[in-house]
C-alpha cells in the first residue's frame, strides 16, 4: 500500500514537471505537486516503523538494475519534510509571477530528494542528487529572473558540484573495493573495508553531502540562494531537501564503512564530524544573529541545526567504537528528532516571511506589528515555530536539545579519555550556539512580528499564510507532545544498525529519558498541562492589580521626536554588541558616503552602510577566483588564432607522446 502511495506521488510530481511550462494548466500542476506530497506523508505514516517493500525496477543503469526502498530512518525524514512541502506547494511562490520555473523546480527537487532517500544503488543515487540540486536552481531562476543577476544561483552551484565531485570520488572507491554499485553489496563488504578507504571515503562522504546540509565553508551559499527566493522554496530547502542530505550521509557513514570492524575509523570519522558540525553551528548561528532579511537569517539557522545533526553524527560514531550499541542509536536518533522538529518550525517562519513580502514588498525584519494586525493563528504558530527553534519548552526543538546535551553528558562511558574531552568541547560548544540561537530568535520574533503599526503598510499578513503557520506550529507542538509515541517508528531501524533497541529505551511512560530514567528525564507531555495551570498565578495577579491605573506615555528618545517608532529598535543596535565582542569573527564593516551640494559644509546627503564580512569568501573563494582570472588571462594566447602556433602546439603534443612510448 504504501508503496503504491510513494508510486502515485512520483508520477503526479512527474506530471508536474511536464505541465509547468502550460500555462493554461497551472492550477493542476499545483494541486498535483500539494496531492503529490500528501499522499507521501501517509505512505510515511503508513510504513513506519518498518522499511517499506524493496521494489526492482524492469530498466538498469550502467548495467546496476535500478531499485527502490525506504527505510524507516528515510520514511522518518521524508515524512516530516513534506509536511511543510504541502503547504509551500499549495501556495505557492510569490515571486514566480506567472511562470512556470518555480513549479518544474520544485517537481524536480522533490523527484529528486526521493530518489536519494531511496534508490538502492551509487549510480542512481547521483544522478538523484544531481536533479535535486538541478530542481533547486530551477527554482530560484524561476523567481525574479529578470532582477537577479544570477551570482548567487551560480556561487550554490559550484559549490554543490564539488560535493557530487567527491561524491563521484566515494562511490568510485566503493565499488572498486566491493565489486559493485549496489548498496547491498558495499554494506555486505563494509566490515572487510580497509582503515585508509574507510578514512578517505568517509571524508568524501562529508565533504558531498556536507556541502548540501551547510557545513563550513559550504554554509556561505545559504543566505545568497535563499534570499535570491522566496519563502516557499526555503520550506523545500530546509525541509524535504535537507532531511535527504542528512539521511545519505548517514546511511552512508553508518552502512558503507568498516565502522562496525575499525574501532580506531569510526573513533576518527567521529572526532571529525563533531569538530566540523561544532564549529559549523558557532560560526553559522552567529551570523545568522546579524541578519536582517527573514530569507538570510533563517538560512543560517537551517545551516546550524543541519550542523548540530551532524555532531550527534560524529557523536554515534564516538560511541560505536566503544561497542556502546545503546548511546550509539540513541545519537542516532536525536539527530532524527531534531531535523523533524526543524522542518516543521522552519517551514513555519518562512511561511510568515512570504506572508511579509506579499504586504510589504520585502523580506525586511522591521517592527510593523504584524501579531496586532494579522490574527490569533499567525501568533499562535509563529510563536510556536520560535520557541522551537530557540530551545523553549515544552516545543519539539526543546526536546531535541535536550536530548542533544544529554547524549552528550553520556561521554563518561567512553573508555578514552580523548573521546571523553571531545565531547566535553562539543557540549560547551553547542551550548553556545544553543544560546546564541535564543537570542537570535527574540530578535526575530521581537522585531519582525511586534512592535508599533506602521501606517504605511497597514495591509496585514494574508489570511491563508496565517492559517498554515497557524497549523504548522501545532504540529510543532504535537512532535514534543507526542514524542513517547513518535519515538517507536524509529525502532526498528535502531535495532538494525546497532542492535539496541534505543528509541524504545529513550521512553518512560510519558516521560522522555536518556534511556534510563535514573540520570535524568522531561515531559512535554505534561508540561502542556502544568504550563498553563502555572500561568494562572500571573494572571490572578494582572486580574487582582487591574484595579490601579494605566499610566501610558510616550517613549523618551532624547526629548526630539513624539514619533514613537523613530525610538524603536533596529535590527542593528539589537545585534551590534554582539558584533563588537565577537568582531575578531565578524570583522565588521561601516562606511559612510556623503554627497555635496556647491561645497563640503553642505551635505545633501548621508549614506551610512554596515556589514559583517563573509570569512570564507575572503579568504577561500575569492582567492580561488583571482586564480582562476590569473590563469585564463595567462593562458588566453592559446586561442590567438594563429595557425602556426597552433600547428607547433600540436608538433609538441605529438613528440611528448613520442617521447612517453620510448620511455
Amino acid at each position: 500500500m504504501s508503496a503504491d502511495l510513494i508510486l502515485a506521488a512520483s508520477a503526479l510530481w512527474f506530471a508536474a514537471a511536464i505541465l509547468s511550462p502550460l500555462r493554461s494548466v497551472r492550477v493542476v500542476v499545483r494541486y498535483s505537486l500539494t496531492a503529490g506530497c500528501v499522499l507521501g506523508v501517509v505512505a510515511c505514516l503508513l510504513a513506519l516503523p518498518t522499511a517499506t517493500a524493496r521494489v526492482e525496477f524492469p530498466f538498469a543503469l550502467a548495467s546496476q538494475r535500478i531499485a527502490f526502498k525506504l527505510e524507516p530512518s528515510a520514511l522518518w525524514l521524508l515524512g516530516f519534510g513534506l509536511v511543510p512541502a504541502i503547504f509551500a506547494c499549495w501556495l505557492g511562490s510569490p515571486l514566480s509571477g506567472r511562470s512556470g520555473t518555480w513549479w518544474m523546480g520544485a517537481s524536480l527537487s522533490l523527484l529528486g530528494a526521493l530518489g536519494v532517500f531511496g534508490l538502492q544503488d551509487g549510480m542512481s543515487m547521483l544522478v538523484a542528487w544531481e536533479v535535486m540540486s538541478l530542481g533547486g536552481a530551477v527554482m530560484l531562476a524561476g523567481e525574479r529572473a529578470r532582477d537577479a543577476d544570477g551570482s548567487s544561483v551560480l556561487l550554490m552551484l559550484a559549490l554543490l558540484e564539488v560535493g557530487a565531485i567527491a561524491l563521484v570520488l566515494a562511490i568510485l572507491l566503493l565499488d572498486h573495493a566491493s565489486g559493485g554499485i549496489s548498496f547491498d553489496v558495499i554494506s555486505a563488504h563494509a566490515p572487510h573495508a580497509s582503515a585508509l578507504l574507510s578514512w578517505v571515503t568517509g571524508v568524501a562522504l562529508l565533504v558531498g553531502f556536507g556541502a548540501k546540509l551547510g557545513l563550513i565553508p559550504f554554509y556561505e551559499w545559504f543566505p545568497r540562494a535563499y534570499s535570491s527566493g522566496s519563502g516557499a522554496t526555503g520550506v523545500l530547502f530546509s525541509g524535504v531537501v535537507l532531511n535527504a542530505a542528512y539521511f545519505a550521509l548517514s546511511r552512508g557513514w553508518n552502512s558503507w564503512l568498516g565502522v562496525t570492524s575499525d574501532s580506531g575509523t569510526a573513533f576518527g570519522l567521529g572526532v571529525v564530524a563533531i569538530a566540523i558540525g561544532v564549529i559549523s553551528a558557532v560560526l553559522a548561528i552567529l551570523f545568522a544573529f546579524q541578519q536582517d532579511d527573514w530569507r538570510a537569517l533563517l538560512s543560517y539557522s537551517s545551516a546550524e541545526n543541519a550542523s548540530v545533526a551532524v555532531a550527534m553524527l560524529g557523536v554515534t560514531q564516538l560511541f560505536r567504537s566503544d561497542h556502546l550499541g545503546d548511546l550509539a542509536g540513541l545519537a542516532w536518533t536525536v539527530a532524527l528528532l531534531h531535523l523533524a522538529g526543524h522542518s516543521l518550525a522552519k517551514g513555519a517562519l518562512f511561511v510568515v516571511a512570504d506572508g511579509i513580502q506579499a504586504s510589504t514588498g520585502n523580506y525586511d525584519i522591521v517592527p510593523r506589528a504584524w501579531l496586532k494586525n494579522s490574527g490569533f493563528m499567525l501568533g499562535l504558530g509563529a510563536v510556536f515555530a520560535v520557541m522551537s527553534l530557540a530551545s523553549v519548552p515544552p516545543q519539539a526543538g526543546f526536546v531535541s536539545e535536550w536530548y542533544v546535551f544529554q547524549t552528550v553528558f553520556q561521554g563518561f562511558h567512553l573508555s578514552v579519555f580523548t573521546g571523553r574531552l571531545v565531547l566535553v568541547l562539543a557540549g560547551a560548544g553547542l551550548a553556545l550556539a544553543a544560546a546564541v540561537a535564543l537570542a537570535t530568535f527574540v530578535k526575530l520574533f521581537g522585531l519582525g512580528l511586534l512592535g508599533m503599526p506602521d501606517v504605511d503598510y497597514a495591509r496585514p499578513v494574508p489570511r491563508r499564510n496565517a492559517a498554515v503557520v497557524g497549523v504548522l506550529g501545532l504540529c510543532v507542538l504535537a512532535v514534543a507532545v507526542g514524542a513517547p509515541l513518535w519515538l517507536n517508528a524509529l525502532a526498528s531501524g535502531a535495532q538494525m544498525l546497532f542492535q539496541a533497541n534505543s528509541p524504545q529505551a529513550m521512553v518512560s511512560g510519558w516521560l522522555l529519558v536518556p534511556l534510563t530514567d535514573k540520570f535524568a528525564f522531561i515531559s512535554p507531555s505534561k508540561l502542556i498541562i502544568v504550563m498553563p495551570l502555572l500561568a494562572l498565578l500571573p494572571l490572578a495577579l494582572l486580574r487582582f492589580t487591574k484595579t490601579r491605573p494605566v499610566r501610558r506615555t510616550a517613549v523618551w528618545f532624547g526629548g526630539m521626536t513624539p514619533n514613537g517608532r523613530e525610538a524603536m529598535t533596529t535590527p542593528l543596535t539589537f545585534s551590534n554588541a554582539m558584533r563588537t565582542f565577537y568582531s575578531f569573527v565578524y570583522q565588521p564593516t561601516m562606511s559612510t558616503e556623503r554627497e555635496h551640494e556647491q561645497r563640503e559644509y553642505f551635505i545633501k546627503r548621508l549614506v551610512f552602510s554596515e556589514g559583517v564580512t563573509d570569512l570564507f569568501e575572503r579568504h577561500l573563494f575569492a582567492p580561488a577566483i583571482r586564480i582562476v582570472t590569473w590563469s585564463a588571462e595567462n593562458l588566453r594566447a592559446l586561442q590567438s588564432g594563429n595557425l602556426n602556433f597552433y600547428l607547433a602546439l600540436i608538433g609538441g603534443l605529438l613528440v611528448a607522446i613520442l617521447a612517453l612510448t620510448l620511455i
